[in-house]
């Protein structure tokens, strides 16, 4: 739903978007807000990635002791 959301915002409802952020958090802010986010999406991914390692790899184990039955 939040996609739909984000899609139908026009040109002029982003940019006031922006300048509401701009006014709030300051131009000094924006890029350590950035960073935080940035920083938060690795580990986010590195996590995910991690995840979908450990069951696969439990697939293929449980996988290995049906064949060997």
């Amino acid at each position: 739903m939040s996609t739909i959301l984000l899609f139908s915002l026009g040109g002029a409802e982003i940019i006031a978007v922006l300048l509401v952020v701009l006014l709030l958090f300051g131009g000094k802010k924006i890029p350590e807000l950035a960073r935080g986010l940035g920083k938060g999406i690795r580990e986010f991914n590195s996590a995910r990635a991690t995840i979908e390692t450990e069951i696969k790899e439990g697939i293929r184990e449980a996988e290995k002791k049906v064949e060997e039955k």
